[in-house]
């Protein structure tokens, strides 16, 4: 249904700056939610970033004020803007897409793309 494909991750110094970048295709779908989770070593799945269709985004405390996300609904893509960086912030990144086909009757689904390596060294 979605395909997303993510680029952008990288390795870092401390207090440097990624731009994390994700674009969705495929056919007979609609976009809704889109954002981006981060997932370290042994820790459970986070959710960083998240923005609506409409613009409307939402971010973790810990990343507030430093990254921001956006996204262009023409051309289904979504991009994290990464400031600041820190150690913690050291993550396997995942864009993600919630979507409804357009085909009735609707069905809801979320979308993940593989994962991008993202690592801050101190």
């Amino acid at each position: 249904q979605v395909q997303l494909v993510e680029s952008g991750g990288g390795l870092v110094q401390a207090g440097g700056s990624l731009r994390l970048s994700c674009a969705a295709s495929g056919a007979g779908f609609r976009i809704n939610a889109m954002g981006w989770y981060r997932q370290a070593p042994g820790n459970q799945r986070e959710l960083v970033a998240s923005i609506t269709s409409g613009g409307s985004t939402n971010y973790a405390d810990s990343v507030k004020g430093r990254f921001t996300i956006s996204r262009d609904n023409i051309k289904n893509t979504v991009d994290l803007q990464m400031n600041n960086l820190k150690p913690e912030d050291t993550a396997v990144y995942y864009c993600y897409a919630d979507t409804s086909r357009l085909m009735f009757p609707p069905r809801s689904a979320q979308s993940w793309g593989q994962g991008t390596q993202v690592t801050v060294s101190s």
